[in-house]
């Protein structure tokens, strides 16, 4: 997902790209369905009616309506719209720091662990690009202190890039005017493949994400 810089909240509703995304068919009722997986499917028709319509356009009618839950019953598993919102925003936001600490723990090199670190970020956004769409876009619509807890992660992860090129440089390996710059560089190729990138295309997601790998080595003069 797209890290959001001081400054810019993502507020604005509608930007045009939403019509890209079909908004959801309602599946067949499963009885006995365990409350995790119908969690996890109220989870996911939201993210789907996020990124068709806006959050602001989709109300918890549309969600039940998805998943075949009809009126009072949607409330037995989640409370509101903006609770599924935030489950969805900080869970992104919670994988792409696990992923990034998986990438940079296998090796003590600067210019691979960056290299992986961009491979990681890179499929994560080819495969969730609802996620990153929804992430990049709803920021605004989330309501203290969640709004909080997503900025935070955010700026935790943007860290983990700014210092691994401020160490690169330091050690002869990178050459950056501004380690900041070349972060925000980087993690901006995200949201770029999440709005473009479709299974089946010219490259697989590892071909791209290998690419991507060295776009952003040529950023930092590797």
């Amino acid at each position: 997902m797209s890290v959001v810089r001081d400054g810019q909240d993502g507020r604005d509703g509608r930007d045009g790209r939403e019509d890209r995304y079909e908004r959801p068919h309602r599946p067949a009722r499963s009885e006995g369905e365990p409350a995790a997986d119908r969690r996890s499917g109220i989870r996911l028709a939201a993210l789907r009616l996020f990124a068709a319509q806006g959050y602001r356009s989709t109300t918890m009618t549309d969600i039940g309506a998805a998943v075949g839950i009809r009126g009072p019953s949607l409330y037995k598993h989640v409370a509101s719209k903006h609770e599924l919102l935030a489950e969805i925003m900080i869970g992104t936001m919670e994988q792409l720091i696990a992923d990034n600490i998986e990438a940079v723990g296998g090796t003590d090199d600067v210019r691979e662990q960056l290299r992986r670190s961009v491979e990681a970020h890179i499929r994560y956004h080819a495969r969730h690009r609802l996620e990153a769409f929804v992430g990049n876009r709803e920021i605004g619509n989330l309501e203290p202190p969640d709004q909080e807890r997503v900025l935070g992660r955010r700026s935790d992860y943007e860290r983990r890039y700014r210092e691994l090129i401020e160490r690169g440089a330091a050690e002869g390996a990178f050459e950056v005017r501004s380690a900041r710059i070349a972060s925000y560089s980087i993690l901006d190729m995200g949201i770029g493949v999440a709005s473009w990138f479709h299974e089946g295309g010219e490259f697989s997601v590892d071909q791209l994400a290998y690419q991507y790998g060295d776009i952003a080595l040529r950023i930092v003069n590797a």
